[in-house]
């Protein structure tokens, strides 16, 4: 298999890759405006998601589990269920604690990832009491 890069364009000649206009749907379909969102975040994120693949290109609804994670950890519980369901919210709760308990799954390190960027909640941080061991 050849491995594309991922590309954020180049003063609008060179398009975004499609992996990242994908991510960049999935984050609005949380209510994430993709522009709230580092560029390396993304880039990182879309990167673990294809490490993660099977056949190393992400399933279309991985974009959309991702986006979940990080929408959620970036706004935070309250904006997150307002924005979405009641019942998504709490199901990325749910998914958050079995990646706490696992350590290196792909939630893991969505989350992890957050929190090393510094764009995480700080509510998220202390209902799940996350640390990242760098001081």
């Amino acid at each position: 298999m050849i491995q594309r890069g991922l590309s954020i364009g180049f003063f609008g000649i060179f398009g975004r890759s499609a992996e990242l206009r994908a991510f960049d749907q999935a984050l609005r379909a949380v209510d994430l405006h993709p522009k709230l969102v580092p560029e390396a975040l993304k880039i990182t994120a879309v990167k673990l998601l294809v490490e993660h693949a099977e056949s190393g290109e992400p399933a279309p609804q991985s974009y959309r589990e991702a986006a979940e994670l990080i929408a959620y950890c970036m706004i935070g519980a309250d904006a997150f269920a307002g924005a979405n369901q009641e019942e998504l919210a709490a199901e990325v709760e749910r998914r958050i604690e079995t990646a706490l308990g696992a350590g290196s799954s792909l939630d893991a390190k969505l989350v992890l990832l957050t929190l090393h960027a510094d764009v995480i909640q700080p509510s998220v941080v202390e209902f799940f009491q996350l640390e990242s061991g760098v001081e």
